[in-house]
């Protein structure tokens, strides 16, 4: 487990650089997780780390599998200095430890809820998973253990989660797109969605 993720604290560290900060979560009956925040320019960039300690297990399997099955980290990137978004660092803890809580594999196209804004003020409960490879390149691990993603999170509006619920999240992401949205203001209004 402490190999795996100092393999993806350094996978973290070559791609988004030093950390200048770090806070720890743990919550009862899981593995401590910690948000390493890396800051590039305007932008702030908060990166997990523990959720990939161990496999996410189906939730209809009898049996965890220790060893095999997908393993991630969650990255959210937004623009410095316009929210208090460092108060984000426990919901991103909690949506990282739903895996060991909830017995839930996130995988991109998910939507995920934290029941409450995700820093003070924030138009933001949820966030849409997307793709990786992109920012931070996938982590191989030895045989027979699954890669490390590392999963960039996309903040949703209520409005726009509830629209992603009936309409899905490739959908959504072409609204996104059509409109020109800047994903990374942690202040931006839901893209219209008549």
């Amino acid at each position: 487990m402490g190999e795996v993720l100092a393999l993806v604290e350094a996978r973290l560290r070559t791609a988004l650089g030093e950390p200048d900060a770090r806070a720890a979560v743990t919550f009862l009956g899981t593995d401590r997780i910690e948000v390493l925040r890396f800051v590039d320019g305007d932008l702030v960039r908060y990166a997990t780390l523990g959720m990939s300690a161990r496999p996410m297990a189906d939730p209809t399997a009898v049996l965890a599998d220790p060893v095999k099955g997908p393993r991630a980290e969650l990255v959210l990137t937004v623009r410095a200095g316009l929210a208090d978004t460092d108060k984000v660092l426990r919901p991103l803890a909690v949506l990282a430890s739903t895996p060991q809580v909830e017995g839930v594999v996130v995988a991109p196209g998910a939507s995920l809820d934290v029941g409450e804004p995700l820093w003070p003020d924030a138009p933001f409960g949820s966030v849409l998973v997307a793709e990786s490879g992109g920012l931070v390149e996938d982590l191989e691990l030895d045989e027979p253990m699954d890669p490390v993603r590392f999963l960039p999170l996309l903040p949703m509006t209520s409005n726009e989660a509830a629209w992603k619920r009936v309409h899905g999240a490739q959908a959504l992401e072409e609204r996104w797109l059509a409109h020109g949205t800047d994903l990374r203001d942690p202040l931006r209004r839901s893209v219209p969605l008549d």
